[in-house]
């Protein structure tokens, strides 16, 4: 694996797999998926290349990239790669003050935009930015202002490196390419403070491709693989990285909230994700066999006691299921376990990597338990992606696997996870100070997270450092290890927990609101006006009766003694949750500080 892997890689797969489909999207004016072959991949990479050039983008200057999933992400990327330049992706739903910040920070003299709402905040960004110069559209239908001259479509980029004429000093960037170059800078999203440039090297993306391949040794080239997480976002972008040097077809997702409809489309054989999407998987098959009566409830029960004591009893710790329960087992893959897999629409999965948050136990088990190969990971930007992970027959629940290779883990002060090997990140871009505190002196990166090791050597979570709270009587609180163990209930949605600095702990909670007007119908409740429903005592009773149910394993100074139920879900309009969908905790305490100090009154 030579040190011009990223620049090299779409031409010298283009060179190997000629007109096979490297890459699908879905056209939305016909519902069918366009192919892209590796041929054309290439020819868009060498044209992005010279028309870079064209525009005289210097070698190590950064490009950003502010769109939803599109293949022409993937055509810079490449194409900035070969030119030795780095890109900068921006999350598509960004605000103006974040683009701001980012194009300022990183100092963007391009910027490469998706669709309507990219572009109109790039133009007013621009006006308030003194580094940006150009703005290229991907979407030919977004409407340009007028008089705009700063601005062009990506196919009339395309244009200006047509002719290749620049191509000698795209190789020869390509050949001066170095690992301590940089090859991408991400901005973490930040659940407090200021917005980081996470510095990714091309050594930090050649050794992660080299542990993977010792570790994901049954992703192949045959392998139909969905895009569904924002390329923006590191576990997507090393993850469709690594898929393109397997030489995988992607298939890439437009807008995240259509993947219940394009996953049925395509039928992929992997995809990552984070656990929310097995979780609403779980909560529906729940609802189903809550649903379900006499034979029909029994089967679906059996099914699930049969593919834990199977797949977990027995596998997972390394015994061979007897014959009789090996033989209910693949009877019910044939029938149950399958049709599952075909209504959410991977039927042909082959491996689902999840990370980026706690997999509650409840959901590893049910998913292990019917036969879906979920590799439960963990991972950071700084590390370019995966730590450690899970693969075929070796995993334990709770666990987030052992550590790729390349990469040291140990277990420092307050059993924080510290991290050496060629993945980890050199640094945050201009930041210098911030750098210098994330590493300890002897050199290992500082993640911040508390784990363990079990004696098999797999890696365990225990809590986030820096979000411990404790009450007021001196106890501390690990939020994440409760909100994970109470978000699986099929009334909940989103949970946050309040203790820091509190007499007690409670929650604010946004509930499924169509599972709790579906209960009030059946209760025969009122549910027109949902604040007055979510106060209704039946209701109220429903949650804590559920919630005192789930909390049993917790001591008693961690369960939730009070809560709120929130007619409003949290949101990144309101700034109470990240690009990633993570909780802003301290957005949530101003933003709802009427709503807790309730909750604490006497």
């Amino acid at each position: 694996m030579d040190k011009s892997l990223l620049p090299r890689l779409i031409q010298r797969q283009a060179e190997k797999y000629g007109d096979k489909t490297a890459l699908t999207y879905r056209d939305y004016a016909t519902a069918t998926w366009v192919p892209v072959s590796w041929n054309q991949f290439a020819a868009y990479v060498r044209q992005v290349a010279n028309a870079l050039l064209a525009l005289q983008v210097a070698e190590q200057e950064k490009v950003g990239i502010f769109s939803q999933n599109k293949p022409e992400c993937l055509y810079v990327d490449f194409g900035a790669f070969a030119d030795r330049a780095v890109t900068v992706p921006l999350y598509a739903t960004s605000s103006e003050a974040q683009v701001h910040y980012i194009l300022q920070d990183a100092e963007i003299h391009y910027l490469f935009v998706g669709e309507q709402y990219q572009y109109d905040v790039a133009c007013h960004v621009m006006h308030l930015c003194d580094t940006l110069k150009q703005i290229i559209v991907f979407d030919r239908s977004v409407q340009l202002l007028p008089g705009d001259t700063h601005s062009m479509y990506f196919e009339d980029f395309l244009k200006l490196g047509a002719d290749e004429k620049f191509q000698q000093e795209v190789d020869r960037r390509s050949d001066a390419t170095v690992d301590t170059d940089l090859a991408n800078i991400l901005y973490t999203s930040g659940t407090t403070g200021e917005s980081k440039g996470v510095m990714l090297t091309h050594l930090c993306y050649r050794t992660a491709f080299a542990g993977h391949d010792q570790r994901l040794d049954r992703l192949t080239e045959n392998d139909v693989v969905m895009d569904f997480l924002p390329f923006t976002h590191i576990f997507e972008k090393a993850w469709s990285y690594y898929c393109l040097h397997k030489g995988c077809r992607l298939a890439i997702n437009l807008y995240p909230q259509d993947i219940q409809k394009t996953i049925k489309e395509v039928r992929p054989t992997a995809m990552c994700s984070v656990p929310r999407f097995w979780e609403k998987v779980y909560d529906g098959v729940m609802e189903k066999i809550n649903e379900a009566t006499g034979m029909k409830k029994a089967l679906m029960l059996d099914a699930l006691k049969v593919g834990k004591q199977h797949n977990i009893d027995y596998l997972m710790n390394g015994k061979t299921p007897p014959a009789w329960l090996h033989m209910k087992y693949k009877f019910y893959e044939r029938t149950i376990y399958s049709l599952l897999k075909k209504t959410i629409g991977i039927e042909n999965g082959n491996c689902f990597p999840t990370a980026g948050a706690a997999i509650p136990v409840a959901v590893q088990e049910f998913v292990h338990s019917v036969g879906i190969h979920m590799v439960a990971g963990y991972g950071m930007t700084e590390t370019t992606a995966t730590v450690s992970c899970e693969w075929f027959g070796s995993f334990r629940l709770g666990s987030v696997g052992v550590p790729l290779p390349g990469v040291q883990v140990r277990i420092g002060e307050n059993n924080e996870i510290q991290l050496k090997g060629g993945t980890i990140t050199p640094g945050y871009y201009k930041k210098e100070a911030i750098t210098a505190q994330s590493y300890t002196e002897d050199g290992w990166l500082k993640t911040g997270d508390a784990g363990y090791f079990d004696k098999d050597g797999f890696l365990y979570l225990t809590e986030r450092i820096k979000d411990l709270f404790k009450t007021s009587n001196g106890k501390y609180i690990a939020p994440q290890a409760i909100e994970t163990k109470l978000v699986v209930d099929r009334y909940i949605d989103q949970i946050s927990i309040i203790a820091d600095q509190r007499k007690f702990v409670s929650a604010l909670i946004v509930p499924d609101y169509k599972q709790v007007e579906a209960y009030a119908r059946q209760q025969g409740i009122e549910c027109t006006d949902r604040a007055a429903l979510l106060q209704h005592p039946a209701i109220v009773e429903l949650f804590k009766t559920r919630i005192d149910t789930l909390q049993q394993e917790f001591a008693h100074y961690e369960q939730v003694k009070r809560f709120t139920l929130l007619p409003e879900p949290f949101s990144m309009e309101k700034g109470e949750l990240t690009n990633t969908l993570k909780i802003k905790r301290a957005v949530l305490a101003k933003n709802y500080a009427a709503e807790i100090d309730k909750m604490y009154e006497e």
